[in-house]
């Protein structure tokens, strides 16, 4: 039955999707990269929460939230802020340059040497972080949820090879031949059923241990494990508290203003109106993001004593724990259509982004629409068997994937987002400025973090065993002092690319002030109500901070 309802489901999103892009011209840059400029303001935020709420997201915070409790939560709460931000701030520009991509404004600002060096920073992260991300977590979710490995006949890492190549192959096709308006359709569909099936969990989890009780099993939940609903983060933590006011704000202002997996739904908006209501739309839904994707980890804990051997199985077991058998199947579609959303997502922003970055400008400059786009897809293709190929390689990744990913994606969030800002918000900064930032921010980084980091914990380590610590708390204790948290990290080196930056811009200044031209594709006249909308829900951040602490 589970595997019916899974097939019927998943069959039914893709014919919706089929028939609502059947008029959109597929082989023109903006008809394929950005849905003909036609998203209105529900289809934005339902792709954008669809893009972001994938298997990397439930099932590696729900498993910290199973280790560490609620802190997690911050990457969720404090997205809300960076999506009104960029609602308010970047997006007006962005739509005001009619741009399809963020490289293609840096080449208007800095040059085309800036653009090229953040297109391969782009698909870089995607190939190596996010794409197989996504990939590994989602099938170890579905093989938890269904028992694939049981039902194949096959070993734990063998039946996650075989699902990883499954689910690629199948978010190909809607990324490759079906092209943003496809992606997008799709994830509105599956957001519906992914915001409603995501919330059963939680609400069957707590009557499982209140007895049938919802508001019982919340109250056993706070009383047995009072530890895990504090917000503030200690230094052995994934998220210390002091890491919300640097790297944190960093890491989602990146992602939710200049990441083009991300950003690429709004700039298909059918003006700045339709634009910033998706952003608020989906912004004041992320708030309530932590009941999906945090509190099932805790349920978890409580039901399962603390006592699994991998983190990240905790959503998934959970799952199977709690939910009646005959939802089990409609669940696991819907998870299934997250996982493709976020793998489509990033696959069709990197189609574009060699398309119109890299083919168009370096491979063959007098290509028309219709080769420019074939070469993105032929690109894609063979960035998506890459990324097949890594995503069965993160089996027990250290820390976690969701922790992986994060500390992975800072080696190119840290740079971009500050030339990004750099750029718009200073008209005399030169190319050059953002050219050594970039590689700056990127070397440094890595450096720091898989370098130097181990050289200095370990020397930490030997010294407190030397002097007679053996206790593993204190030695955990050791480790965190012994080297800054990576969010810290990014936090520090943004500040130095912007200081350095506006230096630059100082000695050696371009010679005349940057202007932004309105290419006039679309009405940017902004949303009245945007204003009171974004420092409401700014205040409800607040608010929740405050009220778990």
């Amino acid at each position: 039955m589970g595997i019916i309802s899974f097939a019927a489901f998943t069959l039914l999103v893709a014919v919706i999707s089929y028939l609502s892009t059947r008029k959109t011209n597929e082989n023109s840059s903006d008809g394929y990269f950005l849905g003909g400029r036609s998203l209105t303001g529900p289809v934005i935020a339902g792709s954008l929460l669809l893009t972001n709420l994938s298997t990397e997201q439930i099932v590696g915070m729900n498993g910290i939230a199973f280790s560490e409790g609620i802190l997690i939560m911050a990457y969720e709460v404090v997205a809300a802020i960076a999506m009104i931000f960029t609602a308010m701030v970047l997006l007006p520009r962005y739509l005001k340059g009619g741009i399809a991509t963020i490289p293609q404004f840096l080449e208007r600002r800095y040059g085309k040497s800036t653009r090229t060096l953040v297109t391969i920073l782009f698909l870089f992260g995607y190939a190596i972080s996010m794409l197989p991300t996504v990939l590994y977590s989602g099938a170890l979710a579905i093989n938890t949820m269904f028992d694939l490995p049981e039902m194949m006949g096959l070993g734990d890492k063998s039946a996650l090879w075989v699902t990883v190549w499954g689910i690629g192959i199948i978010g190909s096709i809607y990324a490759i031949f079906g092209g943003l308006k496809a992606v997008a359709v799709s994830d509105s569909i599956n957001a519906v059923g992914l915001i409603i099936g995501g919330s059963l969990i939680p609400i069957f989890g707590l009557m499982y241990i209140g007895d049938g009780n919802v508001f019982q099993g919340m109250d056993i939940l706070t009383t047995n494990l009072p530890e895990k609903f504090s917000a503030i983060g200690s230094k052995t933590s994934s998220v210390p508290f002091w890491t919300l006011f640097t790297g944190m704000l960093i890491v989602n202002f990146y992602y939710w203003g200049t990441n083009q997996a991300i950003i690429q739904r709004a700039l298909g908006a059918k003006n700045l109106v339709e634009g910033q209501k998706g952003l608020s739309l989906a912004a004041f839904v992320k708030i309530l993001g932590p009941f999906i994707v945090v509190l099932p980890g805790i349920i978890a804990f409580q039901i399962f004593n603390g006592d699994l051997p991998n983190a990240d199985e905790a959503y998934p077991m959970v799952v199977k724990k709690v939910l009646p058998v005959s939802l089990i199947g409609f669940f696991a579609a819907v998870l299934f259509g997250a996982i493709l959303s976020s793998f489509n997502s990033a696959l069709n922003s990197s189609v574009t982004l060699f398309g119109l970055d890299v083919y168009k400008e370096y491979i063959n400059k007098d290509a028309n629409e219709k080769q420019v786009v074939r070469a993105g897809k032929t690109f894609g293709f063979f960035l998506a068997l890459l990324s097949m190929g890594i995503a069965p390689l993160l089996y027990g990744v250290e820390g976690g994937v969701f922790n992986y990913l994060q500390e992975l994606n800072g080696s190119y969030s840290v740079p971009i987002l500050a030339i990004i800002l750099i750029g718009y918000l200073t008209k005399r900064v030169p190319k050059i400025a953002a050219n050594i930032s970039i590689v700056f921010g990127l070397f440094v980084y890595l450096i720091s973090l898989y370098v130097i980091k181990p050289i200095m914990v370990s020397s930490a380590l030997e010294k407190a065993q030397a002097s007679g610590i053996t206790d593993a708390v204190a030695l955990d204790l050791v480790k965190v002092e012994a080297f800054p948290h990576f969010l810290h990290l990014m936090g520090l080196i943004f500040l130095i690319i912007v200081i350095l930056m506006l230096i630059i811009g100082k000695l050696k200044p371009r010679t005349e002030d940057y202007v932004q031209v309105y290419t006039e594709q679309v009405d940017i006249t902004p949303w009245k109500y945007m204003k009171p909308v974004g420092f409401g829900i700014c205040a409800i951040v607040i608010s929740i901070y405050i009220y778990f602490t």
